[in-house]
């Protein structure tokens, strides 16, 4: 479950179109070309999958049964597809209607530079995408098809960069169509953002959605052995700067013995399950000793999706984030809009949870400490302190609106806290909304987005545009262009055209 082996196997299938029309010396030369460019994806360090050219499409039975075949692997996660000459449109028909993977459109050449004084009418043969892939633009919107579009030649960085968010993009997307998510209880009680569809959400997003009694983890918990509660603290001991009455012979020992004997059941029920995520809820702890707070957030920082109070759909987030975000500075959380500093001018979110916020938000060291917790009616949990990393940022938020899902995403700086907070001991970030508070925090609350959020300081919009894309979910977007008078115009706009989309 490691969120830095989520792309291990996986590949994106580079597919060329061309047609007979040009002879067998034209294709030879299309092949050889077209496996360059593919190369060059799979070479570049940025692309964390395998690209696997596959030999040039010609005929529409080859076509079809090439994306049939991407359809029956579980290691292809999509396709990219480029008209290298011009492929007559009507070919692609049959197979892109049966494509059911991410698809990204290459629109590129093989050359940079036009070779001026030796352009010919062989090379004006050889080298036809401009209007190729015009051509194949045409038949994906008449068939509606749901892609990306990245415009460039493959030395181009930009290029390279569009093509590497969209494949953790489709890398995310492929680990939450696999998805299996374990609730320890139901929701919150009266709260209605953490309500939502569960059989739609498996008819959207892939996911599996289930629930287990909060005493079903209770003993697995119980079953850990003392040994290995021995080893985990002793990681604990080397991992985070640990409180004193935390340590071994300390008075609170107990408590931190308790919470890695929670985070080892927890492990080992959802390894046995295969899940890769999960919620608690403090309203149902059964005979936990505590709220999980360390061991939620050592999972997360494993590349577990999580959301607290029963939130399954912001752990389907943060699953999806960790598996596009894995390998690159950063991470991903469960995040809350918590308090704000209102003064004029320098507004600031300050974003918590009660306990469970993943430290893959710092470089620095966690301290390890233990403190009262006045709701959940256990004892005093542990959990890992620390501030966010100050960087860029995006929190997006998953909602159900009954006739469809929502997702809204707001670009935020991630910034120091202004003070120190000595008296707020659990994970935190503060961060600057764009293009401001006012605009950013009307929008939101126009939108309806969920106070519960998905922090990624790993990727940001592009990758959840992508994500929004290959699932065919709405995304509103807060960013620097944003404006409250074409937000609203947007939601209008959306709420006509989401429930045309969807048909009678």
């Amino acid at each position: 479950m490691s969120a830095p082996n989520a792309f291990a196997g996986l590949e994106v299938w580079f597919l060329t179109g061309s047609q007979h029309l040009y002879g067998p010396e034209t294709l030879a030369q299309v092949a050889w070309q077209s496996a360059q460019i593919a190369g060059a994806l799979d070479a570049a360090s940025a692309v964390p999958v395998k690209i696997v050219w596959k030999p040039v499409l010609t005929q529409p039975d080859e076509i079809r049964r090439t994306m049939l075949a991407a359809n029956d692997s579980d290691t292809v996660i999509g396709v990219i597809a480029w008209m290298h000459t011009f492929s007559p449109a009507k070919m692609w028909i049959s197979g892109l209607s049966a494509l059911g993977k991410p698809l990204l459109h290459l629109h590129t050449q093989a050359n940079v530079a036009l070779p001026w004084a030796d352009i010919d009418f062989d090379f004006m043969n050889l080298n036809q995408a401009a209007h190729g892939d015009r051509e194949f633009g045409y038949i994906q919107t008449r068939l509606a098809v749901r892609r990306k579009t990245v415009v460039g030649h493959v030395s181009d960085p930009r290029v390279i960069d569009q093509v590497a968010t969209w494949t953790r993009a489709s890398a995310g997307w492929a680990a939450t169509r696999a998805l299996k998510l374990a609730r320890f209880g139901d929701n919150m009680r009266f709260v209605a953002v953490t309500e939502g569809d569960k059989t739609e959400a498996e008819a959207v997003f892939g996911v599996q959605v289930n629930t287990w009694g909060v005493n079903d983890l209770a003993k697995a918990v119980a079953d850990v052995d003392p040994a290995d509660v021995d080893a985990l603290v002793a990681e604990y001991q080397d991992s985070y700067d640990v409180a004193t009455e935390l340590q071994i012979g300390k008075e609170r020992h107990q408590s931190l013995r308790d919470g890695a004997a929670i985070e080892l059941g927890l492990r080992s029920f959802l390894d046995a399950g295969g899940f890769g995520a999960f919620t608690t809820n403090f309203e149902d702890l059964g005979d936990l000793r505590q709220l999980p707070g360390l061991a939620v957030q050592r999972l997360m920082e494993d590349g577990y999706g999580f959301g607290a109070e029963g939130d399954w759909k912001t752990a389907v987030l943060v699953r999806a984030a960790k598996v596009m975000g894995a390998g690159l500075p950063g991470g991903a959380s469960l995040m809350e809009d918590y308090t704000y500093d209102l003064t004029p001018g320098h507004e600031l979110i300050l974003g918590a949870h009660m306990l469970e916020v993943c430290p893959s938000l710092t470089t620095s060291r966690p301290t390890l400490e233990i403190h009262p917790l006045g709701i959940g009616g256990k004892e005093d949990p542990v959990r890992l302190v620390f501030s966010a990393d100050p960087g860029p940022g995006v929190v997006v938020a998953l909602s159900d609106l009954r006739d469809r899902f929502r997702l809204v995403a707001n670009v935020v700086e991630v910034v120091p806290p202004v003070e120190p907070l000595p008296r707020l001991p659990v994970g935190r970030a503060v961060w600057r909304p764009t293009p401001d508070f006012q605009t950013s925090a009307t929008s939101w609350l126009q939108a309806g987005a969920a106070h519960h959020t998905c922090m990624s300081t790993a990727v940001g919009i592009e990758a959840f545009e992508d994500f929004a894309r290959i699932a065919g979910t709405e995304l509103l977007t807060i960013d620097e262009s944003t404006t409250v008078r074409a937000f609203e115009n947007e939601l209008r706009w959306n709420a006509a055209y989401y429930r045309l989309a969807r048909g009678i």
